[in-house]
């Protein structure tokens, strides 16, 4: 029986922030099994701000999703994309039930938050590697996005995985996604967009 630990933060080779970097028209993030986000290109980062309000980093979805009261607005569908999060938490505590930071997580959100509370006592693992997803972006209004996941290799028992956005072509989502871009590229520094 193996004592809980503390992990390193896994850290992002610097090629895959490149391939980040050379995805201009989607949004495209790297997460952890907690849902740390740990890389980004502009426009996902452009497509997420409202989780770097928060000034904890590295910024996480769960933390946003369950305790910030405009993750309400922003997930059109919140009971959906929250029903997402916890079993991918929950995939991520059986597959690493060792995992100190993990359990704080967990923890700080079972104590905050009834709406994951009930969540994680369900018991819900089933996890969509694909996609779609509505999002209220405070810039640019609503996105009807795809997404596909990927695991990413890592060089210990990390598991990482990629996530890319795309907007159907020729649609109002296209147009808002081409919008946020152009916000991105004028309201983000440069450094804090691929960080």
């Amino acid at each position: 029986h193996r004592a809980p630990r503390a992990r390193k933060q896994a850290q992002v080779r610097p090629r895959v922030q490149w391939m980040l970097d050379s995805m201009t028209a989607s949004a495209a993030f790297v997460r952890n099994g907690r849902m740390d986000i740990l890389a980004t290109n502009a426009l996902g980062r452009a497509l997420y701000s409202p989780l770097f309000t928060d000034d904890r980093r590295p910024a996480n979805i769960a933390r946003f999703q369950f305790l910030d009261p405009g993750a309400q607005d922003y997930f059109p569908d919140w009971d959906g994309a929250a029903n997402v999060t916890v079993a991918l938490l929950r995939a991520e505590a059986g597959r690493d039930p060792h995992n100190k930071d993990l359990r704080h997580l967990v923890g700080e959100l079972s104590t905050l938050s009834e709406e994951f509370r009930t969540r994680w006592a369900a018991h819900n693992v089933r996890i969509h590697h694909a996609g779609s997803k509505q999002f209220n972006h405070p810039v640019v209004g609503p996105l009807d996005l795809v997404y596909h996941s990927l695991d990413l290799a890592a060089d210990d028992d990390w598991v990482l995985d990629l996530t890319i956005y795309t907007a159907e072509p020729a649609t109002a989502s296209e147009d808002r996604l081409k919008v946020l871009a152009i916000w991105a590229a004028t309201h983000l520094p440069a450094t804090e967009a691929s960080s």
